[in-house]
């Protein structure tokens, strides 16, 4: 079948083809990006099916699952921000690598630096009470996330009685002895802010006693805040409780 030369075809034709071509480049240009929901991130597979899927690497599929995870916010070269995204599924999907790695950090990270952070405070409380489930399930390794949530109930959210919540789990459950004693101090120090000055002169004083302040410099800070809670305690006229 022979083929007509382009010079064959009626210039009115090849003005209306040119004009659609145009018109095609124009609409597409003028489109807006695409954009990805933040409804898109589904529900977290079952840790049946996940490690199925790992076949016999469970730590590497949590690695790549915490990298999709992290990076969700880039779909299509549009940004859904993280404080969109539906925090239950965000929630289950955390979980859910930490069961497939339990002595991975990196998934805690995340929820204590990043979607702990973000400006919804509803949000915000729901991934700091992620965090301390978490802790709970092995409060030796995972106490320093417990301690940052703690400090962002403090310092973000104003909420002595929870970051008071959250320092006294890292007291009564990290026990292990490379815990740091600031950390396990932590209860102390919010009590004093929350002006029950009694309590928290009752608990450094029973770490003075304990005999595991082995840090001299340790002993000389507890000592020393003892003393600044007693003198406080008189000036209030002992009425701080």
């Amino acid at each position: 079948m022979s083929q007509r030369p382009i010079s064959a075809v009626p210039r009115g034709v090849l003005a209306l083809l040119a004009l659609g071509l145009a018109g095609q480049i124009a609409l597409k240009a003028s489109a807006p990006p695409p954009r990805a929901a933040a409804e898109d991130l589904g529900p977290a597979p079952s840790i049946a099916a996940l490690r199925l899927a790992s076949f016999g690497d469970p730590v590497a599929l949590a690695k790549a699952l915490m990298l999709y995870l992290q990076a969700f916010d880039y779909q299509s070269g549009s940004k859904v921000p993280y404080r969109d995204l539906d925090y239950g599924r965000l929630e289950g999907w955390l979980a859910r690598i930490l069961e497939l790695d339990p002595r991975g950090q990196y998934p805690l990270l995340a929820a204590s630096r990043l979607y702990a952070e973000v400006p919804v405070e509803a949000k915000q409380r729901s991934m700091l009470e992620f965090i301390y489930r978490q802790f709970l399930l092995d409060p030796n390794r995972r106490w320093p996330w417990l301690a940052h949530a703690t400090a962002l109930s403090k310092h973000r959210l104003k909420d002595l009685p929870l970051a008071r919540r959250y320092a006294a789990a890292i007291q009564s459950h990290a026990t292990a002895d490379d815990v740091p004693l600031w950390a396990k101090q932590m209860e102390i120090f919010i009590l004093e802010d929350m002006n029950e000055l009694q309590t928290a002169r009752i608990m450094i004083g029973g770490y003075i006693q304990s005999g595991k302040v082995k840090d001299l410099a340790e002993f000389r800070f507890l000592n020393e805040s003892l003393k600044r809670l007693e003198a406080r305690t008189v000036k209030d006229g002992g009425k701080a409780e």
